[in-house]
């Protein structure tokens, strides 16, 4: 990770339209070129992150998912900023729409969306990959028509596929969203529970 002194950031972060915030301050930023700057703080002394910080978790996924050719954002740097106490991670967002805008204006939604979303979600599992804060609002609908994934600090790759545990809990999480499950749940786009457990078995076969 490079360290950024407040100079650096400050002409970095000039004109930036902040996208997140709370009550401790900005979280994620868009820059004036278009890419994203997000900043993690450390909220425990003792914690993982002060020796895995959560912007070279981020890193690391990207990498992975690539390696796995899952669609993500695009790497630029990461960062140490002592000046605010921050770790950040730069990077160009994933081009398309959240499956969430999409539920949002469904009209415009594709005919198979579901079906494509339960391959997908069993791709993932069968590489492996426990993305455990997965929802429609960070799964995002690319302009060539792949689904991707945004929001990665939390996702872990493992060696071998999921098991029954790990793959309800992801679906629990995706769909506790009531608006979300509701839209899933009318299959108008398609089957999403058929699609998944169907490609699931495809891929052990």
């Amino acid at each position: 990770m490079q360290k950024l002194q407040i100079e650096s950031y400050v002409r970095m972060r000039e004109g930036a339209r902040v996208l997140e915030k709370d009550s401790c301050g900005e979280k994620v930023l868009l820059l004036n070129d278009g890419t994203i700057l997000k900043l993690f703080r450390l909220k425990h002394f003792f914690s993982s992150a002060v020796l895995y910080p959560y912007a070279k978790r981020f890193a690391d996924n990207i990498k992975n998912l690539q390696r796995l050719d899952v669609a993500c954002p695009s790497l630029i740097n990461t960062y140490k900023i002592p000046s605010i106490k921050r770790d950040a991670v730069h990077y160009h967002p994933l081009p398309g729409v959240t499956l969430r805008q999409l539920r949002r204006q469904a009209d415009e939604s594709p005919a198979n969306l579901f079906d494509q979303l339960g391959r997908f979600l069993a791709h993932l599992h069968e590489k492996g990959i426990f993305f455990r804060s997965i929802h429609l609002g960070n799964i995002v609908l690319t302009p060539e028509g792949r689904l991707g994934l945004i929001d990665i600090a939390d996702l872990k790759c493992q060696t071998k596929p999921l098991g029954p545990y790990k793959s309800q809990r992801n679906f629990k999480h995706m769909l506790r969203d009531e608006d979300d499950r509701t839209w899933i749940e009318s299959r108008v786009h398609g089957d999403f529970f058929s699609a998944y457990y169907q490609e699931r078995a495809r891929q052990r076969t």
